[in-house]
């Protein structure tokens, strides 16, 4: 049998270097100027992921904006602000000029378990930005290296009950989805497995396509290609049936585990104080791109679901995640310093 076993590495947040890279952003000439709704956007509009390229919250970003420029004649561009499990990007943005020009695509990760898991998040999510409305919903997926003996959830459970301590889990960045489906996974299946944090999901696949990592919890984008070659394969997805991507996957219920469920949500957010009437209408957009059928197909062939909602009811999701994902995170007392 191959071994899967790798060294621990911890994925200490970088903070205080990154952000002097990153104020860029901040410096505003037009800050504290209310935007007309009539004109806006008159000028690019940046929307950051606060993770790196190839990753779910990437894709979901890179559909808004495409669409977003179409709808609104004027550009609107994806830049990668990764670092920190995503709490550097996301801390500029909620001090970036609150007009409108710079946007967060937020998800489950970032906006509501990141404020519980952090000591010094230096942010509160719902009081610092302002909701734009939902995006896509995204289920985490268990992949395992093709050679890793184990073959089913149950087979894995097994497996690691009887190395205690011998096998590793890959996950993005502590904090994230994939990440807390882990701690998650390692809680309720009562297993001791080594969680791998990496600062981003496409990290994750090539250690994982390499054997260095025997399982990884992580979102389809990034591992899609290799699954239809064959270089990684599906063992359960994480929500309550069936992804139509993956038609052979079976659920963590199907397999022995009821309850296991671990689905990210994605919203675009502006920093607080931004006007009211930029808000609605970019939210107004938003619900318009939601019912495209192109938009639908794309989110779909990334891995996702598309949803939709006002600025209203995305407020109400964020707090609803907040509670779901905090209290683990505060169960298990999960701290990152």
């Amino acid at each position: 049998m191959r071994p899967f076993l790798v060294a621990a590495r911890r994925a200490a947040p970088v903070l205080g270097a990154c952000a002097l890279l990153l104020t860029g952003l901040l410096a505003n000439p037009n800050a504290g100027s209310a935007a007309n709704a009539s004109d806006y956007p008159t000028r690019t509009v940046t929307i950051v992921v606060p993770y790196p390229a190839g990753g779910g919250v990437d894709a979901m970003a890179r559909v808004v904006a495409l669409k977003m420029s179409e709808a609104l004649k004027q550009q609107f561009v994806v830049e990668n602000r990764g670092g920190g499990g995503g709490t550097i990007g996301t801390r500029l943005v909620s001090r970036a000029a609150p007009d409108g020009y710079t946007l967060l695509l937020g998800h489950t990760g970032t906006i509501s378990i990141n404020p519980s898991m952090y000591v010094n998040l230096g942010m509160n999510p719902q009081k610092d930005f302002a909701p734009i409305g939902l995006v896509a919903s995204m289920p985490v997926v268990l992949l395992a290296n093709p050679a890793f003996p184990a073959k089913t959830v149950a087979d894995f459970i097994a497996l690691a009950k009887k190395e205690p301590g011998k096998l590793n889990i890959g996950t993005s960045a502590v904090g994230t989805g994939g990440y807390m489906a882990a701690e998650l996974f390692k809680s309720m299946a009562g297993v001791d497995a080594a969680i791998i944090p990496y600062k981003g999901t496409a990290p994750v696949i090539n250690d994982l396509i390499g054997g260095h990592v025997a399982v990884a919890f992580g979102v389809l984008p990034p591992a899609l290609g290799n699954l239809q070659a064959g270089n990684l394969r599906a063992m359960a997805v994480a929500s309550e049936k069936r992804f139509s991507l993956l038609p052979d996957t079976p659920t963590f219920q199907e397999t022995g585990m009821p309850g296991f469920s671990a689905v990210l949500h994605y919203g675009l957010l502006a920093p607080a104080g931004t006007p009211q009437e930029v808000i609605d209408k970019l939210s107004a957009e938003l619900r318009k791109l939601a019912a495209d059928e192109e938009v639908k197909k794309r989110i779909h062939l990334e891995g996702g679901d598309p949803m939709t909602s006002t600025p209203a009811e995305y407020a109400a999701d964020m707090a609803s995640e907040e509670q779901k994902w905090g209290g683990l995170v505060r169960k298990l007392g999960l701290k990152v310093e």
